[in-house]
């Protein structure tokens, strides 16, 4: 009994430590790339930086960043995020 004890301990240890070693892996394959993105809005400038897996992913989470910060509402924050962005500058 005290065998198999062991070696469910075992079992435990080694899935806890794979599981470990894939979320730190899928956390840095997912930030390749950084991006500084600037956007004007209603006369207001914002620029913020954002990671990705890939160029688009980076500019769009930034843009979305600068847009929540420039706008009221959700009318304005729908306009902001289908304008383009001032300048878009890789970082890195």
């Amino acid at each position: 009994m005290a065998n198999k004890s062991k070696q469910v301990r075992w079992i435990t240890i080694s899935g806890g430590v794979l599981f470990v070693g894939i979320l730190i892996w899928s956390s840095f394959r997912q930030t390749q790339v950084k991006y500084e993105v600037c956007t004007t809005f209603n006369g207001a400038s914002h620029c913020a930086t954002a990671s990705g897996s890939n160029p688009e992913e980076a500019i769009h989470s930034a843009h979305d960043i600068d847009c929540s910060l420039l706008t009221n509402g959700r009318d304005e924050l729908m306009r902001c995020s289908d304008s383009q962005p001032a300048s878009v500058r890789q970082i890195q």
